[in-house]
């Protein structure tokens, strides 16, 4: 997308846990795209959009594809772009991405074009790879489809109750998909609800914050598992990989709306054939499927009954032990990125690159990024040891123990600057700042 932090999502193979799957290949090997492997799998982009033919959403999937090789920044593509970069080669296209473009599974506007960019090497598997194909068309159109493409901040999904919570909504939506009756299917579909509006009523702006992630991502993997498979079992199959994918995450905070996007949209079309259709920007799925099987409103005093059907204590007792950990590791990680002494970056026209299955929520003070590369006006930021990002206050820091103005390298990071920056001491004694050279 072309702003928000949409657009500047790193997910490694869909962060479906299939980076190491490859098409026609053991084992990933980078450096060049091979042509036949590239057609073919254009090819398929292919058939899938024109299967659908815009009928799905009012708006053609096809359009300008890149396959990127992430090592060197070779590019095939089906098309030509806007100013001529890339040549013919053979019925395709190829040449290199600049750096400045960002590499991600996304949708990028680059010379004169809006493209899906896929990295290569992509999934062996056929209906990952469909999906995936499928859910990056869908993302090249949203704009022009006005869908909400801003992220809410999830930072709830990574509290106990939280992630308990969300779990056992999976559980029941995986029953739902999986029920052999109207009946059977309708009660886990109300369970779901149970635990999704018990998580509202606990942390307050979390139904707004969480369908700003399932009408970006969420509505482009139910997109993706719609119009890539083609069997409704194959659909089902998908859905239900999708609720337990994610369960070993370290994080649910912007991996979840890929679990929950496929199961919702499909339980939809079975209780309301056609809802895409009048689907509005901002409608939150959990209301729509409630609405169209006229549900009543949560039992809440049914709650502790309810969860024992999907949980023995096992569960429970699993997230309380990762709890302790985690309030550990964010002490850690607070003394590290907030207290100690630290490289202060501001966020002005920034762009990231990230794995979205390891952020971790710092309370009110950010997000910290285990691995990160962040562009900026005033050059890149490679991170393979924790940034914290905020936000609101529109910086980034790295650790700066043992570091000094002249450096620009870190314990885990590297600072690459662009002519008329420098690093410059910070408000506090040991901080360090990026600024441009001559401000104070």
């Amino acid at each position: 997308m072309a702003s928000g932090f949409a657009s500047r999502r790193f997910r490694q193979a869909l962060a479906l846990g299939l980076a190491t799957s490859t098409l026609f290949a053991a084992e990933p090997t980078f450096g060049t795209i091979d042509p036949a492997a590239a057609a073919h799998v254009l090819g398929e982009a292919k058939t899938i959009c024109t299967r659908d033919a815009g009928a799905f959403w009012g708006h053609s999937l096809c359009g300008p594809m890149l396959l990127v090789d992430p090592v060197d920044r070779s590019v095939v593509a089906n098309r030509t772009d806007g100013h001529g970069v890339l040549k013919p080669s053979g019925e395709l296209f190829t040449g290199t991405l600049p750096a400045s473009v960002i590499l991600a599974n996304t949708s990028i506007g680059w010379s004169g074009m809006r493209w899906s960019e896929i990295l290569w090497p992509v999934p062996v598997d056929a209906d990952q790879r469909h999906v995936m194909l499928a859910h990056e068309m869908f993302h090249r159109i949203q704009p022009a489809l006005k869908m909400m493409l801003v992220e809410g901040d999830n930072r709830h999904l990574d509290t106990l109750e939280g992630r308990y919570l969300i779990q056992l909504e999976w559980r029941a939506l995986a029953t739902a998909l999986r029920a052999p009756t109207i009946a059977a299917r309708r009660q886990a579909i109300a369970d779901a609800l149970l635990f999704r509006r018990e998580r509202y009523r606990l942390f307050p702006g979390a139904a707004a914050s969480e369908n700003d992630l399932e009408s970006n991502e969420g509505i482009a993997e139910y997109t993706g598992t719609r119009l890539g498979l083609v069997t409704p079992q194959a659909r089902i199959r998908y859905a239900l990989h999708d609720l337990t994918a994610f369960v070993n995450a370290p994080s649910f905070v912007r991996s979840f709306a890929y679990a929950t996007g496929p199961a919702y949209g499909l339980l939809l079309d079975h209780a309301d054939p056609g809802w895409h259709h009048r689907f509005v920007p901002g409608q939150r799925l959990d209301q729509l499927l409630g609405h169209a099987l006229h549900l009543p409103p949560p039992a809440f005093a049914t709650l502790e009954a309810r969860e024992s059907i999907y949980d023995d204590g096992t569960l429970r007792a699993s997230e309380v032990k990762r709890d302790k950990v985690r309030r550990a590791h964010l002490a850690e990680l607070k003394a590290k990125l907030v207290d100690g002494p630290v490289l202060v970056l501001p966020l002005d026209h920034s762009s990231f690159q990230f794995n979205p299955q390891t952020l971790v929520p710092l309370d009110d003070l950010g997000t910290v990024y285990p691995t990160l590369r962040l562009d900026d006006d005033w050059g890149v930021l490679e991170v393979d040891g924790d940034a914290r990002v905020d936000q609101r206050a529109k910086i980034a820091t790295v650790s700066a123990a043992g570091v000094d103005a002249s450096d620009r390298r870190g314990h885990g990071w590297t600072l690459t600057l662009k002519p008329g920056w420098v690093v410059v001491p910070g408000t506090r004694k040991g901080d360090l700042a990026v600024k441009r050279d001559g401000n104070p």
